[in-house]
């Protein structure tokens, strides 16, 4: 005996394919959807729907646009190119508001146990992008990661020659944290990055 009827537990299972969704809160979306005036159902159905044809990478920078180019791109200082993995990055640093240059988005990060190599992140972009609009400064802003360790790396290796400055997003211990509860490596990491006062 199954614990649903069919249309629920489709919607069960589709819920939970969505990351960070568990079979719990999966249950929860299905009831919320199941609860909802037809209209409320058929407005969040078409709302997933355009997102899906209207949304596109943009021309420059690979960010989500619903344009050619995002609005970074547009407006942004294309000298300074900030390089993050994914396009959710872009949403982090945006929330600074200190930076007045672009991004330039990999989709990924080098990882050769998963079979993951230059080829298949967008480097030959960010290549092409130094030499179009004569890019001065790239700030690598992957993850402090093995793999965003590596991708930084490398890429910093390819952009040297070019005679760009590649600048890496200082990494060490959070504001408000204890340095009792600071692992090694960071510590070690911020001590290596410290600033004049």
């Amino acid at each position: 005996m199954k614990n649903f009827i069919e249309p629920i537990e489709k919607l069960v299972e589709e819920f939970s394919c969505l990351p960070g969704v568990g079979k719990k809160t999966a249950m929860r979306y299905a009831y919320k959807i199941i609860n909802m005036n037809e209209d409320a159902v058929a407005d969040f159905a078409n709302a997933m729907l355009q997102a899906k044809q209207k949304v596109r990478f943009c021309e420059i920078c690979g960010n989500w646009t619903d344009s050619k180019i995002c609005s970074v791109c547009s407006h942004g200082n294309q000298k300074i190119v900030c390089v993050v993995a994914e396009p959710k990055d872009i949403l982090s640093l945006e929330k600074v508001k200190d930076f007045d240059g672009t991004y330039h988005v990999l989709h990924g990060l080098l990882d050769p146990l998963n079979g993951k190599g230059p080829d298949d992140i967008n480097i030959k972009g960010l290549l092409k992008r130094i030499q179009d609009y004569k890019v001065q400064e790239v700030i690598m802003a992957t993850s402090p990661t093995v793999e965003g360790e590596a991708t930084a790396m490398y890429v910093a290796s390819l952009l040297k020659p070019l005679n760009v400055k590649v600048t890496r997003i200082a990494q060490g211990v959070s504001l408000g944290t204890d340095l009792e509860y600071v692992d090694e490596v960071t510590l070690s990491r911020a001590i290596e990055d410290r600033k004049e006062l």
